[in-house]
């Protein structure tokens, strides 16, 4: 492991894999602080829009997984189904994108130091953490992100606080949306991961039961039948975060470290990955307040769209979102496609 590199990233997950590589790919020295080594799972709905693989081609990374036609929001009693314009998406299990971006990581040179960041020093010149001295540190460490902390810029959040659980089952996806069902007090999201494998994600208050929200949907209890699970339950969350601003001195904030509103639109990635190249970008210019303004510029929609949703799924209007949709199917259609791109 060399002691001098241009930029260290603390976190190996797939958006601290994707800011390292943007960074190879643009000439620049790297190293990955990452306590796991091996594939990080998490418990999210594994599915990347439209706008996410363009993204990962250019990176030279091509996940193998199931192609995403659209989204289908459903109710006991409604549905409205959107074709997505830009493309298909893709599901993705999560073992997979990051064993893919890993591999892409390696063969570009990414250094790999094991450990947990405790501290780390900055000055005029650079920053110094876990005995890696680099120009530039970007902060890829999740939701609960070390690095935000560390930084001082860790905001506490107020409110109803939301959750995730995540479990794949053994069963032949029954279709190629994602399907989005609106329980009672949660929302249930299906995503087709492979041939003979789907990814069943719930969001919803810290006492959602899985089986019992589960068995609420007859349609989609009857689609799994007897399916035999296939992972370990997984659960997330709090995942409202706020920091103060993406960046600090030259520490920059990439992903869900530099600030989450939800997962309800299934984004998250998406904006990971535009985030990193942002990132590298402002490096490459010498100047991390180019990277305020642009990752302002890219969460506007994220932020005002996502914060209006999970506004209405937390209030009374809840029980009117699917209605509406299937009544306005042009406005979802919109609405789908800002958050797709």
């Amino acid at each position: 492991m060399t002691s001098d590199v241009d930029v260290v990233v603390v976190g190996g997950g797939p958006v601290g894999l994707s800011a390292a590589i943007e960074a190879r790919l643009a000439g620049l020295t790297v190293a990955i602080v990452e306590p796991r080594a091996c594939a990080i799972d998490k418990a999210c709905g594994e599915g990347l829009m439209p706008g996410a693989v363009p993204l990962l081609a250019r990176l030279g990374v091509d996940p193998a997984g199931m192609p995403l036609r659209g989204v289908s929001y459903n109710s006991a009693d409604r549905r409205v189904d959107h074709l997505f314009r830009s493309g298909a998406g893709r599901g993705v299990r999560r073992t997979t994108l990051h064993d893919s971006l890993s591999d892409r990581a390696r063969e570009l040179g990414v250094e790999r130091a094991v450990g947990r960041v405790e501290s780390f020093h900055q000055d005029a010149d650079g920053v110094t953490v876990n005995g890696i001295r680099a120009g530039w540190l970007f902060g890829a460490d999740g939701l609960h992100s070390t690095v935000r902390r560390l930084a001082g810029l860790e905001r506490p959040m107020s409110g109803r606080r939301r959750f995730g659980l995540r479990q794949h089952f053994r069963v032949q996806p029954w279709s190629d949306l994602i399907e989005v069902h609106w329980a009672r007090h949660a929302e249930v999201y299906v995503t087709p991961i492979a041939d003979d494998l789907v990814g069943v994600a719930i969001l919803g208050g810290a006492r959602t039961d899985f089986d019992e929200t589960i068995a609420g949907i007859a349609p989609l209890a009857a689609c799994l039948g007897p399916a035999m699970a296939a992972s370990n339950r997984r659960g997330a969350g709090p995942f409202r975060q706020r920091a103060a601003r993406p960046s600090w001195g030259r520490v920059l904030l990439v992903g869900d470290a530099s600030g989450y509103v939800d997962a309800i639109t299934g984004e998250g990635l998406r904006l990971g990955f535009e985030q990193a190249r942002l990132a590298v970008e402002a490096v490459l210019g010498g100047d991390p307040s180019r990277y305020d303004a642009a990752w302002k510029r890219s969460t506007r929609d994220f932020r005002a769209l996502t914060g209006g949703l999970v506004t209405a799924a937390t209030s009374p209007l809840r029980g009117a979102i699917v209605p509406l949709a299937a009544t306005l199917p042009n406005l979802f259609g919109t609405v789908v496609e800002r958050l797709a791109r």
